[in-house]
């Protein structure tokens, strides 16, 4: 499979775009500059170079995105899943009283708009008849029954996007493209922190297996899809 992976540079992007490499698949890393230098993604480029391709976009910034979506689409490129992950948490010890609003922009801009952009220049490139899917990162925090007073920007830029995640499979079922919004755990990374229970190279294969067709919602307590199945919105 063609698999595009957004903030596959660090965390759980850089987790999953390791599970797909070892599977056979081809990756499109997505992020904005170049891999830094003796990074991990680097080192992966250099030794898969025909299987990791990275790829310069910015979420934020639309023109960006279209002309990413330009160039695959110049190259004869299709994609059989688009992988929806990069995120920001901005405010985290801030009480309601403190939030920034403009934090509270950015983490919009990022969290919603983000996938909001990606799935609209790349949705082109995208196989349909059943052998596509689009896998939004979310979280139960962003659902009606896991709500929380705190992480304000962060928790109501997931909810949102589970309702852009329903109204995408209500448009795409029907073309034969899949459309999941996961939470893949409390992980260890840069936002997680390391108090955090679970590391990105564990739940990585869980996703990877949903991407594959291997399970579905109903086989794993990590996805969020139709959220009513697992937690009420």
């Amino acid at each position: 499979m063609n698999i595009l992976i957004t903030g596959a540079n660090r965390g759980l992007g850089l987790a999953l775009a390791k599970e797909a490499l070892n599977r056979g698949h081809v990756v499109w890393a997505a992020m904005r500059g170049e891999p830094a230098s003796g990074s991990e993604l680097s080192g992966l480029a250099a030794s898969r170079p025909q299987r990791l391709r990275v790829i310069r976009l910015d979420v934020t910034d639309e023109a960006s995105v279209a002309a990413a979506a330009s160039r695959l689409k110049e190259q004869g490129a299709a994609l059989d899943v688009l992988i929806n992950n990069a995120a920001i948490l901005l405010g985290r010890s801030s009480t309601l009283q403190e939030l920034d609003i403009a934090e509270f922009e950015r983490t919009m801009d990022v969290n919603l708009y983000g996938p909001i952009r990606m799935a609209k220049h790349f949705l082109p490139l995208l196989r349909g008849s059943g052998s596509a899917t689009i896998m939004n990162i979310s979280s139960e925090s962003g659902s009606f029954s896991r709500a929380y007073g705190g992480d304000y920007s962060y928790a109501l830029s997931k909810a949102a996007l589970n309702f852009f995640n329903a109204q995408l499979r209500q448009l795409l079922t029907d073309q034969g493209i899949r459309v999941f919004a996961v939470h893949p755990g409390w992980l260890r990374t840069d936002m997680g922190g390391q108090a955090a229970p679970a590391d990105a190279d564990d739940n990585a294969p869980a996703l990877i297996d949903l991407a594959e067709g291997r399970t579905s919602f109903n086989d794993t307590e990590i996805l969020i899809d139709h959220l009513g199945h697992s937690m009420s919105v």
